[in-house]
């Protein structure tokens, strides 16, 4: 009677890349942000290596699916946006390893949160990782017409692509 292999050493996982989307209300440009990024890992197979929220600076929407606008222009390009809306914590500079914000007042809100020790966080505007385009902001299209919700994926595509490509070469270096 042979004795069976013993079973390979267990391989130590690395932890996810946490990463958490920042808008005004948490209603239109971060959980299409949220929903960009997760389309685009799926198409990868990476699931596995992202864990990805959003939330807003305000309140004002907390439990609230994303404005109907917004999911019916990401739905036209095959992208779900399944978050409800929540407000960002200090909490979450601790929980995640990058925030990203839409535009200057969501990153200085948040940037208001960071207490004496500083955030282990990365703060960054989203769109610092824009390819194609040159922008300092994602516009917030609440208050405009169906083409500010289009622009804004435009934009977010171009954004969560290149982020995506910059975790991945960032996790290369490691």
């Amino acid at each position: 009677m042979t004795t069976p292999p013993e079973p390979p050493a267990p391989v130590a996982m690395e932890r996810p890349t946490s990463l958490l989307f920042v808008c005004l209300g948490n209603i239109c440009r971060s959980p299409a942000a949220e929903g960009v990024f997760l389309h685009l890992i799926a198409l990868h197979g990476l699931e596995h290596a992202f864990t990805v929220d959003s939330a807003g600076t305000g309140d004002w929407h907390v439990g609230r699916p994303a404005d109907a606008r917004m999911r019916s222009a990401a739905a036209r390009r095959g992208i779900v946006l399944p978050s409800r809306a929540r407000q960002i914590t200090a909490d979450d500079l601790g929980r995640f390893d990058h925030v990203l914000t839409m535009d200057r007042q969501n990153l200085e809100a948040v940037r208001g949160l960071v207490g004496p020790g500083g955030a282990p966080a990365r703060i960054t505007p989203l769109t610092s990782y824009c390819r194609r385009y040159r922008v300092e902001e994602v516009p917030d299209p609440y208050s405009g017409g169906a083409e500010g919700f289009d622009r804004v994926l435009d934009l977010l595509e171009d954004a969560c692509g290149g982020l995506l490509e910059a975790l991945g070469a960032e996790a290369a270096g490691r």
